[in-house]
């Protein structure tokens, strides 16, 4: 008699963590973490660009709008997939950086009023374009990633983005009366404490979720000090469905073009520092195939975000932190997350009501969550063998590039604008330091040191091809 497929002597096999689907008493809260992490990440290059092209309340409420729904977009395309051409299915976020505002702004300064968005949004497009055509080849220099450089990567990620939550735990406008306050300082302790607490006596989906509550009780904590604002939530309106082209058609300038281009390829950088951290953190290693159909899904977010009134879209780096503390590895967590920002973008009103966790709450969430980047970034270090001298001055080199933007703001003050864009991110600095310094040792010379140390440095799964 034929056996069933899946009884108890043909049992089914094991879900890898990624592609597990959580129940909902697992999945809305892990979702919901995800959202509080980065929400405050996507409004602000709708509120710096909405404010430097002269917009109003309504202007900006609909670049936010748009800002949510292009990354529930981008999101759901990118955990979920579309056969093999899009999407790399991993718990990954996307959404506008904040790694283009400084371009975009020097962009608006520079054309006439009433033709600043058309000039950022064409610009942004061709970027998208250039992301499509150049994203393959991300994937055939896979190779040159090994751990040893990704760790980097992965580390620097998770350092050079601690100024943020800093400047959020201090208040998050640095122009306002009180910025640096010690009620805001308070505040962003109080918060960092609680997520302490219950990291150290909660069990089980407890800990998974401490995150999630410690936000909940700093927010609820700062109501009696007036230090939750609830005038987003009285003016937001209920529904505002973004339309094409509603700040007027794109135009083409090719200074402006060339600007946001040089920035996709710091974006992309980022974005493929993203997958591999990823990879490594949930045990599915990112191979060419992966990162391809991943920068495509950026590529396709930035040409078609424009159209609506969105801007370059890339990983958001806490998001992989919220991966690494809570090991809630299910990509669908992050498609749930997805989905919420369409009902946000759809619907500002609720949106408002995330808004309503003060700056110095997250602050305070920001600290263990890009603390926890670095972590994983110093255990993917940890196992790519730093007991060799080479590999030892290759970080240290690395590290050490990638810190000077954070260290001395002004260090590159006199270069061209073009490496000002590339060296002045310390995420992309030290990725091609770390990258060129791979190549020399370990990739030049003689075949045969060459082929040990390719096979000794190669990420497992990453299709390498060795001569």
């Amino acid at each position: 008699m034929a056996q069933l497929p899946h009884d108890r002597h043909h049992p089914a096999p094991p879900v890898h963590p990624v592609d597990e689907k959580p129940g909902p008493k697992r999945l809305i809260p892990a979702a919901l973490q995800h959202i509080a992490a980065m929400y405050a990440g996507v409004v602000t290059p709708p509120l710096i660009i909405g404010q430097a092209v002269g917009l109003d309340a309504a202007g900006r409420t609909r670049l936010i709008a748009a800002g949510l729904l292009i990354a529930g977009c981008a999101t759901l395309l990118q955990t979920l997939g579309i056969r093999n051409a899009v999407g790399n299915r991993l718990p990954f976020v996307n959404a506008a950086s904040s790694a283009g505002i400084t371009p975009m702004l020097a962009i608006a300064e520079t054309t006439a009023k009433g033709h600043q968005l058309p000039a950022i949004y064409g610009a942004v497009m061709v970027a998208g374009v250039f992301c499509l055509a150049v994203g393959p080849f991300f994937g055939r220099l896979l190779r040159f990633f090994p751990p040893l450089v990704t760790g980097v990567v992965i580390t620097l990620i998770g350092v050079t983005l601690m100024p943020v939550p800093v400047g959020w735990a201090q208040g998050g406008d640095k122009g306002a009366p009180g910025f640096g306050d010690m009620k805001n300082l308070a505040l962003a302790a109080f918060t960092l404490l609680v997520i302490l607490l219950i990291q150290r006596f909660a069990k089980g989906f407890g800990k998974q979720v401490a995150l999630l509550l410690g936000l909940v009780i700093g927010t609820l904590a700062a109501i009696p000090f007036g230090m939750a604002s609830f005038d987003g939530l009285r003016s937001a309106p209920v529904a505002a469905l973004p339309t094409p082209f509603a700040f007027g058609p794109p135009e083409f300038q090719p200074a402006a073009i060339l600007s946001l281009c040089i920035v996709m390829l710091v974006l992309m950088t980022e974005s493929a520092a993203g997958m591999l951290a990823l990879g490594e953190i949930c045990d599915r290693r990112c191979d060419g195939a992966t990162l391809t159909r991943g920068l495509r899904t950026d590529g396709l977010a930035t040409l078609l975000g424009p159209l609506f009134g969105g801007f370059a879209t890339s990983a958001f780096a806490q998001n992989v932190g919220v991966v690494s503390l809570t090991r809630v590895r299910s990509r669908y967590v992050v498609a749930a997350a997805g989905g919420t920002l369409l009902v946000l973008g759809a619907f500002p009103v609720l949106g408002a009501v995330v808004s309503l966790v003060p700056m110095p709450v997250l602050g305070g969430a920001g600290i263990v969550l890009f603390g926890s980047i670095a972590v994983s970034g110093i255990r993917t270090l940890a196992e790519a063998g730093l007991d060799d001298s080479s590999n030892i001055i290759l970080v240290a080199v690395s590290l050490g590039a990638g810190i000077i933007p954070l260290a001395a703001p002004t260090f590159y003050a006199d270069f061209p604008a073009w490496a000002q864009t590339v060296l002045g991110s310390g995420i992309s600095a030290g990725a091609l330091v770390a990258v060129l310094l791979n190549l020399f040792f370990h990739h030049l010379g003689t075949r045969s040191t060459s082929r040990t140390a390719v096979l000794s440095a190669a990420p497992s799964g990453s299709g390498t091809q060795i001569p």
